[in-house]
């Protein structure tokens, strides 16, 4: 699946304050969070580097989005993945356009990736 992706050279919780940051900015709200390191450890024993999902949400997007097509809640919320690789953390964000094909949600789909191409073109300027 293709995703919209930076390396932060930060720890994530560095990294997440940014990120929640750049996608208040783009007009995303953080709708649920999901510790998927901590989930892990918790319910297998398992270690394994830190691994956060965010799960962001526009509401205007989203509006639109179920006025095109109702089912397109099964897209909702984007997620927005931080993930602990040394002392950096990579973030990556599911591009909407592979996630809602057709003509109906192309328009929608762009004006998305587009903000959200701005939150990691934000990340990167810091």
């Amino acid at each position: 699946m293709k995703s919209l992706d930076t390396t932060l050279p930060v720890p994530l919780d560095e990294a997440e304050a940014a990120v929640r940051t750049a996608l208040k900015d783009q007009g995303f709200g953080v709708l649920t969070e999901i510790d998927v390191a901590a989930t892990l450890k918790e319910k297998l024993g398992v270690e394994r580097a830190e691994l956060k999902i965010l799960g962001a949400c526009n509401p205007g997007f989203a509006h639109r989005a179920l006025e095109i097509d109702p089912s397109a809640s099964l897209l909702l919320p984007c997620n927005v993945v931080l993930e602990s690789i040394g002392d950096a953390t990579r973030v990556s964000i599911a591009d909407p356009r592979e996630l809602m094909p057709g003509d109906e949600l192309a328009n929608l789909a762009d004006e998305a990736a587009s903000r959200l191409g701005a939150v990691i073109d934000a990340l990167n300027a810091d």
